[in-house]
């Protein structure tokens, strides 16, 4: 299987206590994100996909989370790294209509109902943080 670094970017309205998540061409909802691309750090990722999917200008923060899984179908094994981000600029628009469905802020039940991957919740993710280095 080939290793995968996929990054996505946790976008949390604290007024609205809601997180910003996308449909992709599968119909499956998710944080912004997607692969890393050759030369390419985590957090710059991060910032090219959330922008990419979103419209959205953010500034990344610390990982909130670090999922594993195998993808047989596509021959990946894949590390999920998710941060937190900020938004700092932008408008909320599909730009890759192949590939978002649609972009919706979701209440914290929905969202933990859309990702049951992260067993303890969104809530949990908000309350974590582990620092991001790069060494260079």
């Amino acid at each position: 299987m080939k290793k995968v670094n996929v990054v996505y970017t946790l976008i949390y309205d604290e007024v609205n206590k809601s997180v910003l998540m996308v449909q992709n061409e599968n119909e499956v909802w998710t944080l912004p994100g997607g692969a890393v691309e050759d030369n390419e750090t985590l957090k710059q990722a991060a910032v090219r996909e959330a922008f990419e999917e979103t419209g959205l200008e953010v500034e990344v923060g610390n990982i909130v989370a670090i999922n594993e899984a195998f993808f047989p179908e596509r021959g990946h094994h894949a590390i999920l790294i998710t941060f937190s981000a900020k938004i700092i600029g932008g408008d909320l628009v599909i730009s890759r209509e192949e590939e978002i469905l649609q972009i919706k802020w979701m209440d914290l039940q929905t969202a933990n109902q859309l990702m049951p991957y992260h067993k303890e919740g969104i809530e949990k993710l908000l309350e974590s943080s582990v620092p991001y280095t790069f060494q260079g």
